[in-house]
């Protein structure tokens, strides 16, 4: 792409030196920088002496305007009104700033548990998941979307033996209920009774053992309740935007691990505890059991057995987990206890962690019934997003059903994934939805504004030569190859979040001081406005956000 061009560029000029290119901070107008503090050293001299004498002795060429010697850096600055042209029309072409990396990738993310309907905290690992995965193909890689199905164990038994109890034979139709929060509700029950019985703790590890011994009476309950929890979820999937390509189920896997278990007890790297739990030994980092005393396994049984799987069948040269900063040792000692089996692709597992979701009343406590559902936050964002929309115009409720979706569902993605995933967010609706701002509605707003553009012009696009108040959108444009490829490159969404709301904000400020239509250079300034709205769509699809006409 162009700036690869560039930097091709400076990268010859500076020779030896240019492995030391990088980025400046935006504040600074160079477009790439040469700090002289290492070179310093080895020739002696003041970082300033070193880089005024460089700056000397290179020459400007192609479309670098100036070399310039500034403090201890030497600066490169392109020349974007040469290029502005090349630019705008190369931004306009489908598919700008799509890499060509050529890997096999399974993203694991979302993981529910069959006992509940999905969380805000579920919202944030699919947007995760979601731009990730969108992320990654931008990048020219092959992804794999899959969805690990907990559908098993001990907390699955929970709202099973609470539903044998005290269900009374009702259903989600009978209730006229989601089916996935009907399912939930006897998950709460059964922890609310439990404070009061201790003693169903027990019969819950009697049904865990009978499950995994195929009572027939379990197995059916069991499929039943799965059945409905499924099918709720799978409708909020759709709701959100999610989509995944694999299906496996902890219940196909668990019991699959014996090969792997055989094999580490044969290397000494599992032996049994004095409770007779099968045991990790994976110093310096804490044992992990790896199977109970009576036999039932746990999570990391089924990842042990489903990764190798992932491995050995689809043949991927990687796997990425979306899965909360709370388990990062479950993930140090999975990849911990591969690498001791000597499992070549060991390298090749990596833990995206996240944080946690907070809410302005506190943290979620799904087993105290205080969670917050992902069905009715999408309902809450979507009523604003209509409040919104009825302020402005009058629209078909089609129309405004439509509208208020796609605005919601963009104001919970970028509100969860313009930070960096590791950190914990507070989510305000309020600040999500709003249309003004670091938000997922002003990129779309930003986007329907230069639709309209567009709609209204009566001239053509053509891509020609801007003037200077324009360079900083060229130059933003530019960077977009760049910022896609380092956001695959470090798993990080908010390096496009960060990216898209630069641009937007550069395009609704220009637009605010000049005219497009009717102004004398109408074409070359339509073609901008074509190049912005054509990235602002590209970015949001990244990030599984849809661009929109209206607002």
């Amino acid at each position: 792409m162009l700036f690869s061009s560039f930097r091709s560029e400076c990268e010859s000029i500076a020779g030896a030196h240019a492995s030391l290119l990088e980025r400046p901070p935006s504040e600074v107008a160079a477009d790439l920088a040469l700090p002289c503090f290492s070179l310093a050293k080895t020739m002696k001299k003041t970082p300033h002496g070193v880089a005024a004498e460089l700056a000397a002795q290179w020459k400007v060429r192609g479309a670098i305007k100036e070399i310039r010697a500034e403090g201890p850096y030497v600066n490169f600055y392109v020349d974007w009104a040469k290029l502005s042209a090349a630019v705008v029309s190369e931004a306009m072409k489908e598919g700008y700033g799509k890499g060509s990396e050529r890997k096999k990738i399974i993203v694991e993310f979302s993981g529910p548990n069959t006992n509940k309907p999905l969380h805000v905290g579920h919202l944030r690992n699919d947007s995760i998941g979601m731009a990730i995965s969108g992320i990654l193909e931008f990048a020219g890689n092959e992804v794999l979307r899959s969805n690990i199905i907990n559908d098993r164990g001990v907390h699955i038994c929970k709202s099973m033996l609470a539903y044998r109890k005290w269900g009374e034979g009702k259903t989600p139709q009978s209730e006229n209920k989601k089916p996935d929060h009907f399912v939930g509700d006897f998950y709460v029950l059964f922890e609310k009774k439990s404070k009061e019985d201790p003693a169903l703790k027990e019969e819950i590890q009697t049904m865990l053992v009978a499950w995994e011994r195929g009572d027939p009476d379990v197995r059916a309950l069991w499929k039943k309740m799965n059945s409905w929890t499924l099918s709720g979820i799978k409708q909020t999937y759709g709701d959100f935007g999610s989509r995944f390509d694999l299906w496996p189920m902890e219940s196909e896997f668990y019991d699959k691990a014996k090969p792997v278990l055989d094999e580490g007890v044969k290397k000494k790297l599992f032996v049994e505890n004095e409770k007779g739990d099968l045991v990790a030994k994976l110093e310096p980092l804490p044992d992990k059991v790896v199977l109970r005393a009576d036999g039932t396994s746990i999570y990391i049984t089924n990842d042990i057995a489903l990764t190798k799987h992932r491995f050995e069948n689809y043949k991927i040269d990687g796997c990425i987990w979306v899965v909360a900063t709370e388990q990062n040792l479950h993930f140090q000692q999975l990849f911990k206890i591969f690498e001791k089996l000597g499992y070549a692709w060991a390298k090749d597992c990596y833990h995206l962690g996240y944080g946690l979701v907070n809410l302005p009343s506190g943290r979620m406590k799904t087993r105290e019934g205080t969670v917050v559902d992902a069905d009715d936050l999408i309902g809450e964002l979507k009523k604003l997003a209509a409040g919104e929309i009825n302020k402005r115009e009058n629209v078909s409720d089609a129309e405004l059903d439509a509208r208020s979706r796609a605005i919601a569902l963009a104001a919970i993605k970028y509100f969860m994934l313009r930070v960096e995933p590791q950190k914990d967010i507070l989510f305000d609706p309020a600040k999500a939805i709003s249309f003004e701002g670091d938000t997922g509605p002003y990129l779309q707003y930003t986007h329907a504004r230069a639709s309209s553009v567009l709609r209204k012009a009566v001239k053509k696009a053509k891509a020609g030569a801007l003037a200077a108040q324009e360079l900083p959108i060229v130059k933003k444009l530019a960077e977009f190859p760049e910022a896609a490829a380092k956001a695959a490159k470090e798993l990080k969404p908010n390096v496009v979040t960060t990216y898209l709301a630069e641009l937007a904000a550069l395009f609704n400020s220009y637009y605010h001081e000049n005219n497009v239509i009717g102004s004398e250079n109408e074409e070359s300034r339509l073609a901008l406005v074509g190049a912005v709205k054509g990235v602002l769509g590209a970015g949001m699809k990244l990030l599984n956000i849809e661009p929109i006409e209206r607002m």
